[in-house]
């Protein structure tokens, strides 16, 4: 067998297990998800449910967590993941623009310290945000938590995109003023579309930020009925045991939106990136 083929098996080996060891979690919480209680509880676990049942989706979609329905959390977290993609997107983009195209004082300076506060540990945030927010007076605000993913955002949307808007030749924007078209025309008709599957990329992160975030929704929000959804999980831990299949069903619900807007935008990303190859 040639040292070739024999590293091609390696790496080939190294695959699956690095893929069997990150799916599995995920399974088993599908797997347990369908379980009865009988056989979530049982001495002998079974990687398959041998009864399944939907007995706990029901629950979580219809039983009312601490009096409020599963879809009212649901609204709640999805505001605020689609307000912070936009917001962050919008002001990402607009400053990667900036740091890319022009030059002025403290640009490097400023790239720095982009890179120093993705650094600090967000508990280290907690209680300078939660002053922060008790001046503004957006304590227990969707609108003040928005805010506060949208600062942790921006960072990472900032640098990605300042590569994006870096690659493309600026004889394409100089040839369209030529032709004349304006800044405004030059940014949406020659710039958004090259830069798109930054964007994308970006989105992604943005979205999944503000969707599983649970220290700052569980300090900020106060008011049960604008809790998002991982407060919810908490309800199904209690003192005396958890309520295991609730929390995987829950779980399981949680994960889907997170994956359909990942296919979602996937493929537009993709045909983004062949598109700028063209057009670059």
């Amino acid at each position: 067998m040639s040292a070739r083929r024999v590293r091609r098996i390696a790496l080939n080996t190294a695959g699956i297990a690095v893929f069997v060891v990150s799916a599995f979690p995920v399974f088993w919480m599908i797997s347990t998800a369908f379980k009865p209680n009988q056989e979530i509880f049982s001495s002998t676990p079974h990687p398959v449910p041998f009864h399944p049942t939907l007995h706990h989706f029901d629950y979580v979609l219809n039983g009312g967590i601490a009096g409020v329905s599963f879809w009212h959390y649901f609204v709640n977290s999805l505001i605020l993941a689609v307000g912070t993609v936009v917001v962050s997107g919008l002001l990402a983009l607009l400053a990667a623009t900036a740091v890319a195209r022009f030059r002025f004082r403290f640009r490097t300076t400023f790239l720095i310290l982009l890179l120093v506060v993705q650094m600090v540990p967000a508990e280290a945030l907690v209680i300078p945000m939660f002053i922060d927010l008790k001046h503004l007076g957006l304590l227990n605000s969707l609108v003040g938590l928005t805010a506060v993913y949208v600062g942790f955002a921006l960072p990472f949307g900032v640098w990605m995109l300042r590569g994006f808007v870096a690659a493309i030749p600026k004889e394409l924007e100089e040839a369209a003023a030529i032709d004349g078209a304006g800044p405004i025309r030059i940014f949406f008709r020659i710039l958004l579309p090259l830069v798109a599957p930054g964007l994308v990329a970006t989105s992604i992160f943005s979205f999944i930020t503000a969707w599983n975030e649970l220290i700052f929704a569980y300090t900020f929000l106060k008011d049960q009925d604008k809790a998002t959804l991982p407060i919810m999980l908490q309800f199904f831990f209690g003192r005396s045991g958890n309520d295991w299949g609730p929390i995987m069903a829950a779980s399981t619900l949680l994960t889907l939106p997170v994956i359909a807007f990942f296919l979602l935008v996937q493929r537009r990303m993709v045909s983004g990136l062949v598109g700028g190859a063209v057009k670059g």
